[in-house]
């Protein structure tokens, strides 16, 4: 058992408690994403895509879309 991960480690030990406040989900974090997910991970990155950030003098940030014509958000 020396290579086994930490959070299993941690769920073993903690046995007691997780009777009392029931089970914790124990998945695998190493699987591969479903077709579903990789889709939506690229409209995501699609639409972070279509935003610049944009610093303030005071230090703050704020975000406005990269077309240039669109002066909507400036």
């Amino acid at each position: 058992m020396a290579g086994e991960p930490f959070v299993q480690k941690f769920m073993r030990t903690t046995n007691k408690l997780r009777s009392i406040f029931g089970p914790a989900v124990s998945s695998s974090l190493d699987h591969e994403m479903t077709e579903e997910n990789k889709q939506l991970l690229l409209r995501r990155q699609q639409e972070a895509q279509q935003w610049e950030t944009v610093t303030r003098p005071d230090g703050s940030t704020y975000l406005v879309p990269k077309n240039p014509e669109d002066r909507s958000l400036r």
